[in-house]
């Protein structure tokens, strides 16, 4: 159901306040980009530290603005199971393709513990659920096993894999069919090799076209004629210079020496070293976006 480059979104920030109208050139790039499919209010935009009213807001103002264009997956996890209830209802209310749902942070779940959250999502609200792994945040993994089980459920239709581990990957791969989506920029041709069909990106908030073009290369089946190999070459160093720091700090940063948004990130985010930015600023020359 959901392929290709799915752009994990920032959201702008314009003197402490959501900027809605660069939230909308925002999604007129990516959609002029060829990006596949758009996901807001995930960590890369800075769903922490967002009210659930902006939250909520954002949710409505991408799927309005992208008017059926192309997928809109909402970020609606939450470490609370009532929460994340509520967050997802809203997106299928308002008209969402489906929603990405984190595994609880914190609470550090059981296997069964998170089994039960994802299944009473899946049961609850109607409406494609992306599964959301990623251990370095939330201290807890699903296991391939876990993932497996709820891959039974008719709403549960792929997992964001960002732990790092083509292990992890090949063995969810090994035991269902759900769409793997990677959640490491660094690793989507590994990932993509193994039999994943996308990202979830960071990149592709700068570079969509090339991200979406990489992947659409391989899946039909391109790969003998070396296009995607080159492009994950040539994309690599810029996809680690991504994470230099916490994500989003590189990436709205990048943005910013770029002319395209202001940079302004929410704390306990706050701006880069200027040696991280100097690195940062070569890899993007090196890429010839400079």
């Amino acid at each position: 159901m959901f392929t290709g480059s799915i752009v994990a979104l920032v959201t702008p920030f314009k003197d402490g306040e959501v900027d809605l109208k660069k939230l909308g050139e925002l999604i007129e790039f990516h959609v002029r980009e060829g990006t596949n499919a758009i996901s807001p209010c995930g960590t890369t935009g800075e769903s922490p530290t967002l009210s659930h009213e902006e939250h909520e807001k954002i949710i409505s103002e991408v799927v309005q603005r992208v008017q059926g264009r192309i997928p809109v997956i909402a970020g609606t996890g939450s470490n609370n199971t009532r929460e994340a209830l509520r967050l997802t209802k809203y997106a299928h209310k308002e008209g969402a393709s489906g929603a990405l749902v984190i595994t609880p942070y914190y609470n550090k779940p059981t296997q069964e513990g998170l089994y039960r959250h994802f299944k009473l999502l899946a049961e609850e609200a109607d409406i494609p659920i992306v599964l959301y792994n990623v251990p370095s945040r939330t201290g807890i993994s699903i296991s391939p096993e876990t993932v497996a089980r709820l891959a039974e459920l008719k709403n549960i239709v792929a997992i964001k894999e960002a732990s790092g581990s083509l292990d992890q990957v090949t063995a969810i791969l090994g035991l269902c069919d759900i769409t793997v989506l990677s959640g490491e920029d660094s690793l989507i041709l590994p990932i993509l090799s193994v039999g994943g069909k996308g990202v979830v990106s960071v990149v592709a908030n700068i570079v969509p076209r090339e991200t979406s073009a990489m992947i659409s290369s391989f899946l039909k089946g391109e790969l003998e004629t070396e296009a995607a190999k080159k492009a994950h070459h040539r994309l690599y160093p810029l996809t680690k210079a991504m994470f230099i720091e916490t994500n989003p700090i590189p990436v709205k940063t990048a943005m910013r020496i770029l002319g395209w948004l202001n940079g302004e990130m929410r704390l306990p985010l706050c701006e880069m070293t200027e040696a991280h930015e100097r690195q940062l600023t070569k890899a993007l020359n090196d890429y010839g976006l400079l």
